[in-house]
């Protein structure tokens, strides 16, 4: 692993700790994220998990915590990059016996992954169609969608022109102010209802944008020089009309995905396979599929479960590996100890099974090419 993608921007709290000391952490501190855990890592706190109008300041962070991917320490930078994608998290921990050693966030494997983005065009990458909003609607109603869509900015238009963009921490700052005023009250003692508020007033202005002739490497530097963690990409006319969103995880998404294999490879409960990367897993099968052209594979599924039974610290796993091809479904499956050893013995099953399959294929074949007596 490149150690460079580590970076020590993180807290470590309690599943107890209140809500008030999260978003002080999150909006105060150089804070990417707040971990949560005690003897080890429970889930995290990121600034989207703040967004609830009616989070009490008393609420506990393993009320408030959502779940992150925990990859393996070892693996390398594309591994991790993917492993981010796939769970939709913005940062990643990585942990070992000593504790965290650090969390992996988009800005951080950005930096490092040696990747030419001035040959990559804006246009090629970007979230088209986006969800927009008037000015003049309801900040209550911006909150949902972005809670509902999962996304972290929504441009906002007067008509068809771009005048402005709520991101997640525009919203993050409202929904503490709303906390604070509903707590307090105005000088009337009356709660002022900010979720009525028009989103003109909170979202940041001007939007700052691209446009879908530029390159990725361009609009990273504005990012990264900015501060923000994605764009709005524009039609570049004098009266700017959103076209879609460029953000950091559609440049990591796009990078990643060029480095999956063509076979598509799930894997159902991963966290047995901390030993072994998940490129390696699909190596693997691709290394039984490879040796017979004639079959299609199009998609594999490995299943990894656990039983009770252990031996030497090693727990008996059941592991199914199964191919889906153009002509039928052909499957292997191995009972060890440890995930690694049912892996390989699944391996071994399927192979066995590919042969049988194309020895009959090839005995029917045969038999058609056989001629018949007259």
């Amino acid at each position: 692993m490149n150690r460079s993608i580590l970076t020590q921007e993180f807290e470590i709290v309690t599943p107890e700790t209140r809500a008030g000391k999260l978003r002080s952490d999150l909006q105060h501190n150089s804070t990417a994220a707040v971990l949560v855990g005690d003897d080890e890592i429970e889930g995290a706190v990121l600034p989207r998990d703040l967004l609830r109008s009616r989070l009490s300041d008393d609420a506990q962070a393993q009320t408030v915590m959502g779940t992150v991917p925990k990859p393996d320490p070892t693996a390398e930078t594309s591994e991790i990059a993917r492993v981010l994608v796939e769970s939709e998290s913005t940062v990643a921990p990585l942990t070992d016996e000593a504790g965290v050693r650090g969390i992996v966030t988009r800005d951080s494997l950005l930096r490092a992954i040696d990747t030419d983005f001035g040959a990559i065009g804006v246009d090629s990458i970007y979230t088209k169609d986006p969800v927009t909003v008037d000015r003049k609607t309801e900040m209550g109603k911006v909150v949902n969608l972005v809670r509902e869509h999962g996304i972290s900015r929504v441009p906002v238009v007067d008509g068809d022109e771009l005048v402005g963009i709520a991101t997640t921490d525009d919203l993050v700052e409202f929904v503490v102010r709303g906390t604070d005023t509903a707590t307090k009250g105005d000088r009337r003692g009356e709660k002022r209802h900010l979720v009525d508020l028009p989103v003109e007033n909170v979202m940041s202005r001007p939007a700052e944008t691209t446009t879908p002739s530029a390159t990725v490497e361009s609009a990273l530097e504005t990012m990264f020089e900015k501060g923000y963690d994605g764009l709005v990409v524009a039609d570049g006319s004098s009266v700017e009309r959103p076209l879609g969103v460029l953000t950091k995880t559609d440049v990591l998404r796009a990078i990643t995905d060029a480095e999956t294999p063509d076979l598509d490879v799930q894997v159902v409960n991963p966290e047995y396979f901390r030993e072994i990367e998940w490129a390696a897993i699909t190596e693997r099968i691709e290394g039984v599929t490879e040796k017979y052209q004639e079959l299609d594979v199009f998609d594999a599924r490995v299943t990894v479960q656990k039983h009770e039974e252990s031996h030497r610290g090693e727990s008996l796993m059941r592991c199914e590996v199964r191919l889906f091809t153009d002509e039928d479904r052909i499957a292997g499956t191995g009972e060890e100890y440890g995930a690694a050893n049912a892996f390989d013995a699944a391996l071994e099953t399927l192979e066995q099974n590919v042969l049988e399959l194309k020895g009959k294929q090839t005995d029917s074949d045969r038999q058609e090419t056989v001629p018949r007596k007259r």
